[in-house]
């Protein structure tokens, strides 16, 4: 989700009408075509003036790491460490997938299968159908499902004003899908794409019944151990963020001069398996590497992750795969990753084809900022321009 108050957002029919910040973010887009960037440069001295220029818009603290031929680097502006963990939001969607394909390639799961052949009767009502809905669907957002976190009273209640109340509130996964069905459906299943945190949610419970264990045992035990990702963590419903850290500021509300609140702590089950991860810039990029230079997914399987749909006529250069995005930047480089945003903060995660470069990057305010323009500097070495 997010919220439409930039140009450079997710497209169109991703946007949650009316929500007050963004959660749950879908991947970010340029607003148009752009003028050829220069190549990155090793320097990362674009990467460190966009981060600068974030904290120059108002955010309280930037973050970015990347990674290039083995060598690491660490940029910081405002409040910020580098080695800070937060929030990713939907970034956990590759962490999903990824694990949904391992089933697969075992032979336990087709993607294929219907979601009612695992979620028999959940997929009901107002013109949702379970039959005829796939797991591939609901990873590259094909399925037509309403994403709850569109539901007006959600939004209300968990990004609104309503936050303060209820932050600390549990909710049950299949009660988030209830709020979904509560409405008519997108469109009819395959025939076109729209972001919907619903599909993910769903993603879950389906791998909680083919592995009769919650889906964050098996995120733990297939991914972040074997990569040993110290930093990296499914928090189901803890409502801290583990140090080292900073504080996450959010306004409640899409005006910018409303008052910014503290939103460290909530209840991540409002997420579930649509974004509640927390980790660090360092984890992200070594799970973003190890899974397209193959060490977590046989070669079949990874071909099936990256292969894309269209998700607009008027974003050529941004496709999705299942539970990861592609984009061809401005400057011709092509990167493979996942955008994620949740209450005050905003996180992005990508890499080259090959995994030689690499950025994780995160800016803890959800009401201003450009979070594209750390990527563009990164992989293009665009210099943002100064306001």
């Amino acid at each position: 989700m997010a919220t439409a108050r930039t140009a450079r957002t997710v497209v169109a029919t991703a946007l949650a009408a009316g929500l007050t910040v963004t959660a749950l973010a879908a991947p970010a887009l340029a607003a148009g075509p752009a003028a050829p960037a220069a190549p990155a440069k090793k320097d990362h001295a674009a990467t460190q003036a966009a981060l600068q220029a974030n904290v120059d818009a108002g955010v309280p603290g930037a973050v970015a790491q990347a990674r290039v031929d083995g060598r690491s680097w660490t940029g910081t502006a405002g409040e910020r460490g580098g080695d800070d963990r937060y929030r990713v939001g939907s970034i956990t969607k590759t962490f999903v997938a990824t694990v949904l394909l391992q089933l697969q390639a075992e032979g336990r799961i087709d993607l294929d299968d219907p979601v009612e052949k695992w979620l028999p009767g959940l997929v009901r009502g107002n013109g949702h159908d379970g039959r005829k809905i796939t797991v591939r669907q609901l990873l590259n957002h094909t399925s037509g499902v309403y994403s709850y976190t569109e539901d007006p009273g959600f939004q209300q209640k968990v990004f609104g004003a309503g936050f303060l109340e209820h932050r600390y509130d549990t909710w049950k996964p299949r009660d988030l899908v209830a709020v979904a069905t509560g409405h008519a459906p997108e469109f009819a299943p395959g025939t076109s794409w729209r972001y919907s945190n619903t599909n993910f949610v769903l993603a879950g419970l389906v791998i909680e019944e083919v592995t009769g264990r919650p889906y964050g045992k098996a995120v733990e035990n297939r991914i972040i151990k074997p990569l040993k990702l110290r930093a990296t963590s499914v928090p189901g419903t803890r409502v801290n963020v583990p140090g080292p850290s900073s504080r996450a500021y959010s306004t409640l509300a899409p005006e910018k001069t409303s008052p910014v609140h503290d939103v460290t702590e909530l209840n991540p089950s409002l997420a579930h398996a649509a974004g509640e991860m927390i980790s660090d810039s360092a984890d992200l990029q070594t799970f973003y590497r190890a899974l397209l230079k193959g060490r977590l997914l046989p070669k079949a399987e990874l071909r099936e992750l990256t292969t894309t749909v269209p998700v607009s006529a008027e974003y050529p250069d941004f496709r999705y795969g299942l539970g990861i995005s592609w984009q061809k930047l401005s400057c011709g480089t092509e990167i493979w990753g996942h955008g994620g945003g949740i209450h005050g903060s905003l996180s992005e995660a990508y890499a080259t084809r090959d995994g030689r470069h690499t950025l994780a990057a995160n800016i803890n305010a959800d009401w201003t900022g450009d979070t594209q323009a750390v990527i563009d500097a990164e992989f293009c070495g665009t210099v943002p321009a100064k306001k």
